[in-house]
């Protein structure tokens, strides 16, 4: 079975997100992420240099938790993403849409595709 973790770094706007997304560590991730929008205000940078997306649901969690920050008037940043996800992002298109920054610093400016 695999497993991910949350740490949060500064409450309720940085995470360090590690382990496997995927079907089996989804529910209880995207619990935690609710509850770390729902403690803040302005951009959560969510650090996945150590995470990796296993299925589709691991990417659906990302994209979940960004509809939920926009809705609170936040927004989702990612940060320190592996390759693999970079790949996955950009062949869905998500790239357009989701804000990345690399490293810690000023995120990047994206307009979503969608209103």
């Amino acid at each position: 079975m695999s497993s991910a973790t949350l740490e949060e770094t500064r409450h309720g706007c940085e995470v360090v997100v590690c382990g496997r997304l995927d079907v089996h560590t989804v529910a209880d991730l995207r619990a935690r992420l609710h509850e770390v929008l729902d403690q803040g205000e302005g951009d959560l940078l969510v650090h996945l240099a150590g995470a990796e997306v296993g299925d589709a649901t691991g990417l659906g969690v990302i994209v979940g938790v960004h509809h939920r920050a926009r809705q609170l008037g936040r927004r989702l940043v990612l940060v320190d993403v592996s390759p693999r996800l970079d790949r996955l992002l950009r062949a869905s298109r998500l790239n357009r849409v989701l804000a990345r920054a690399d490293g810690v610093g000023a995120a990047t400016t994206v307009v979503p595709l969608t209103a």
